[in-house]
């Protein structure tokens, strides 16, 4: 018998508008469920789900309220810039509670036993989100909120969050550094932006781990680099709970990126980290969409992803 897994996301996660010009455009999210049609036998085996919105309360977990009703005010206004590349429409508001909201049932589903694992389709992405602003085309930190909300919202202790995004997740870090029972581990391109995530960058708890490294080495190099820090991020530290950003920019020929990583990469590395959490935390796998801007490499990864999660 296969593990439940759930298949989240939200038609408002569309509404996002940023135009067919900028790399974060709707065709992205598209790719997803375009692949997985291509898969029967995966297709029929997930949960497919229509996640909710988070609310006010629930983002204020991780980000200021004064910067949540700007977000919901520029949308409210017909949208605008919130700096030079992270864009917001008439739908941005919808879309960035859907996607933040469409996490946070993951955790639900994982805490009950509904899902043991799942993976969220969801747009805008969330991990250059910082607790005042938005940066690098994400609203709300997506992976933090739900960090927090097991927490303090369902009462686990200790939280796990990896991401292999070839950007430094500069704002998952910001956002959850100042919880020492929230550990994060991101392996990511240097020098890169934003230009954070420097090795000996741990944070004032001492609970980061962060990998950085060169473009164009070979495939390897950038799994062991990943997993090294996985096991290095849980000496002593065993999680209630497993969040991965699963950011498919680092794969080969991305063009934000210059990393060398395949298909089977991703297999590998979603197989180690499923793995480790069954010996952690009963195989609890709350996994989320973040870069990845060649859509049919997106939507192939996120389906080699999603049959590992199974």
């Amino acid at each position: 018998m296969t593990t439940s897994v759930a298949y989240i996301s939200h038609s408002d996660c569309g509404r996002h508008d940023t135009g067919w010009n900028h790399p974060e455009h709707v065709g992205r999210l598209r790719a997803i469920p375009r692949a997985l049609r291509e898969d029967a036998d995966l297709f029929m085996a997930l949960q497919h789900l229509e996640g909710r919105h988070a609310n006010a309360d629930e983002l204020a977990l991780a980000h200021e309220p004064a910067y949540i009703a700007l977000v919901k005010q520029v949308a409210e206004s017909g949208g605008g810039h919130l700096d030079a590349d992270t864009i917001e429409s008439e739908g941005s508001w919808d879309a960035g509670t859907a996607g933040a909201g469409c996490v946070l049932d993951g955790v639900d589903m994982a805490l009950s036993g509904a899902a043991v694992r799942s993976f969220s389709a969801v747009r805008p992405p969330g991990h250059h989100a910082l607790r005042a602003s938005g940066m690098g085309f994400c609203l709300f930190g997506n992976v933090a909120v739900a960090a927090h909300y097991a927490r303090k919202v369902k009462g686990l202790e200790r939280v796990l969050i990896v991401d292999w995004d070839v950007h430094h997740g500069n704002g998952t870090q910001a956002l959850v550094e100042h919880e020492k029972d929230i550990r994060f581990v991101s392996m990511h391109q240097w020098p890169w932006y934003p230009g954070t995530g420097a090795a000996d960058d741990r944070g004032p708890h001492k609970n980061v781990w962060n990998a950085p490294m060169p473009a164009a080495r070979p495939r390897e190099e950038y799994v062991s680099a990943f997993l090294k820090a996985v096991d290095a991020a849980t000496v002593g530290f065993t999680p209630d709970l497993l969040i991965v950003s699963a950011g498919f920019d680092s794969l080969a020929g991305d063009p934000l990126g210059g990393f060398t990583m395949e298909l089977d990469d991703v297999t590998r590395l979603t197989r180690e980290l499923v793995s480790r959490a069954e010996q952690w935390c009963g195989g609890r796998v709350v996994s989320a969409l973040e870069g990845g801007y060649a859509p049919q490499r997106l939507g192939e990864a996120a389906v080699a992803h999603m049959k590992v999660l199974l």
